[in-house]
């Protein structure tokens, strides 16, 4: 094996070398080494790089170069200048032997890669991810030659600190003869979820898809919640300020069968039916989630090009936890999907994503009340009245880097028709778009981002028209996402609505919804607009310190100012500010450590919905969270 890759080594130097400096070094025709020189100047049979040119020797004078040699790719970040590596002629060398001694016959073709690393002499524990383990999918279940198993571990613990306005009564407030509309507004949570899930699967993933895989994942939360007021945990005033609760949900039940190979290079079409994650773009702004479906999927062109084709029938959740609760019927609210992705378009680096999305429900003759005893559809605003909506999404994402910038852009339309409209209770047609991006830049260590985000409000609550865009189902990775306060925490809007929110929980939109997990999309609304900046700082190979800005405003104060019967409501929100930090001290995603503080300072039109008790104008959000992977 050392004398092949001396041969090999060989002929790339010699290869490498100019053609002066091979004359040099060509030793004579009635030398004893002429045939091996022969030999070593033909064509290599085994070509070790075909896309990497050969390597040069720097010319005298040359500039270095300061992009990577491939046509139209260049290094991602800042430029830097890399000066080309020297190479040395050293005409005394030994000379590596013709390819003669090692006969081809020989060889001895092995079947799997598993018995390299046995030879290899590498093993491992079965409770060791890092190493060769059964039960990790690194080498086929006993008694099989293409089966294989892989079992998944997570513990997820969170702790959070919040405030937030708290709307209360009379009759409710833990503190009997308080007159304040708004009480005290601390509260904490407390909850760990332990995940345990398993992907059994046939054929070889080295360099293929496998032909079939089954895969389960069930998770386990208990959850403790902490208020200061009455009728915030239960609608039942008499239950304490206090809970504890637990789910067991099923977050994944799949199976997956690969149905062909459409070429060589294992291009592929594949089939996954089941409760199976779904994100319908690169930053979970639209419909992100576990939701049982089936889905039609594969790439072609050397996967250059994806696609899917999906159907999903929504589950519900269970409220405090937000997991799967299949003990319930499953809702009759559809989404349908089509999407294509490309990469290197418009150039090289950067994926574009071209979405179709329906979103049917049909809901109206149903009224779900949450676990906690709160009416979540239809919502308690407007008339109250249940409703149905048919909505088509048409959406282009993209990602990726534009020479030295990095780049996400999203943007959605939003067409159908609500057949309920909550302030004439007629039929009403949708229209509405969205658009967010973010674009960032790196300095060695640094990644300096801005965010900006526009999704359209209702400028006439009272006509056939809904203009405000609302999701389906979103979990925004975007603008410091859950370490951000707006994003993190639900806002409730009082006055206008009961049991509804200007923002749900991990959700940047203002949709006046129920929430996010059993609430229905919801068109009539102030729509939300963000502007923001923030930055990263790898401070250590294992430490990444975080730092957001941002403002927020509503798009069109119409819809909240006819609910709260205002005439003059502000569309400042006000300003939010976060600071998180990132530790991994294996440098891996097994051991994870967050912990993050947000502030929100309220804007002029915050002032004009909500308020607390102490009027100091500031609300905050810590969380302290980790998360070990196996």
């Amino acid at each position: 094996m050392r004398k092949l890759r001396a041969i090999l080594l060989t002929t790339s130097l010699l290869a490498a070398l100019p053609a002066a400096a091979q004359e040099q070094t060509r030793p004579e025709a009635d030398s004893p080494n002429a045939r091996a020189a022969a030999a070593l100047e033909a064509p290599p049979a085994l070509v070790l790089d075909p896309i990497k040119p050969p390597l040069r020797l720097a010319q005298k004078d040359e500039a270095p170069r300061t992009q990577d040699s491939t046509p139209g790719r260049n290094i991602p970040g800042r430029m830097r200048n890399y000066e080309l590596p020297v190479l040395q002629n050293n005409p005394g060398a030994v000379e590596a032997p013709p390819p003669e001694p090692f006969p081809t016959n020989s060889w001895v073709p092995v079947p799997d890669r598993w018995r390299i690393v046995d030879a290899l002499g590498v093993g491992g524990q079965w409770w060791d991810p890092y190493n060769q383990n059964v039960i990790k999918g690194d080498r086929p279940i006993l008694g099989t030659e293409d089966w294989f198993v892989d079992l998944i571990g997570v513990s997820d613990s969170v702790a959070e600190l919040r405030s937030f306005p708290t709307p209360v009564s009379i009759q409710t407030s833990q503190r009997p003869g308080s007159l304040d509309v708004f009480g005290q507004a601390d509260s904490a949570l407390y909850t760990q979820t332990f995940i345990a899930g398993a992907s059994i699967y046939k054929g070889s993933t080295a360099f293929k898809p496998p032909e079939i895989e089954f895969r389960f994942a069930v998770a386990m939360n208990v959850n403790y919640a902490q208020v200061s007021e009455r009728r915030v945990l239960s609608v039942d005033p008499g239950k304490p300020t206090h809970r504890l609760d637990g789910l067991v949900g099923l977050q994944e039940a799949f199976v997956d069968y690969h149905i062909r190979n459409v070429d060589e290079r294992y291009d592929f079409d594949s089939i996954r039916v089941g409760i199976q994650p779904f994100t319908t773009d690169f930053r979970g702004f639209l419909f992100q989630d576990n939701q049982l479906g089936v889905r039609l999927f594969g790439d072609r062109d050397n996967n250059r090009y994806q696609y899917n084709l999906g159907f999903f029938a929504r589950l519900e959740k269970d409220t405090n936890s937000g997991l799967n609760d299949i003990t319930q019927m499953v809702r009759n609210d559809y989404v349908m999907v089509a999407n294509v992705y490309a990469q290197d378009l418009p150039v090289p680096g950067f994926t574009s994503e071209l979405t179709a999305i329906y979103n049917m429900n049909r809901e109206a003759d149903r009224i779900h009340i949450d676990f906690n005893g709160f009416p979540a559809r239809p919502a308690l605003l407007g008339d109250i009245r249940p409703r149905e909506y048919d909505v088509v999404y048409l959406g282009y994402s993209g990602d990726g880097h534009w020479d030295d910038i990095n780049l996400t852009v999203t943007g959605y339309g939003a067409l159908g028709e609500d057949r309920n409209n909550i302030f004439t209770s007629r039929p009403a047609d949708i229209s509405a778009f969205f658009l967010a991006a973010e674009p960032s830049v790196d300095f060695d260590w640094i990644r300096l981002r801005l965010s900006a985000l526009y999704a359209s409000g209702d400028d006439n609550p009272y006509d056939d028209h809904e203009g405000g865009f609302d999701a389906i189902f979103e979990n925004p990775q975007f603008a410091g996402s859950d370490t951000s306060y707006w994003i993190r925490q639900s806002v409730p809007f009082a006055g206008g609505g009961r049991a509804v929110f200007l923002s749900s929980r991990n959700g940047i939109l203002n949709d006046l919804r129920s929430s996010k997990e059993e609430g229905q999309s919801n068109f009539n609304n102030p729509g939300t607009m963000l502007l923001g900046g923030g930055a990263d700082f790898d401070v250590l190979p294992e430490l990444r310190v975080s730092a957001n800005i941002n403002h927020l405003w509503f798009s069109d104060t119409t819809v909240v100012q006819a609910l709260r019967q205002e005439g003059s409501i502000s569309q400042d929100l006000g300003w939010d500010t976060s600071l998180a930090l990132t530790y991994r001290p294996w440098l891996t995603q097994n051991v994870v450590f967050r912990a993050s503080g947000a502030v929100l300072s309220p804007g002029p039109g915050f002032s004009d919905l909500l308020t607390n008790s102490s009027h100091d104008g500031q609300y905050y959000s810590m969380l302290f969270n980790a998360i070990l992977t196996f």
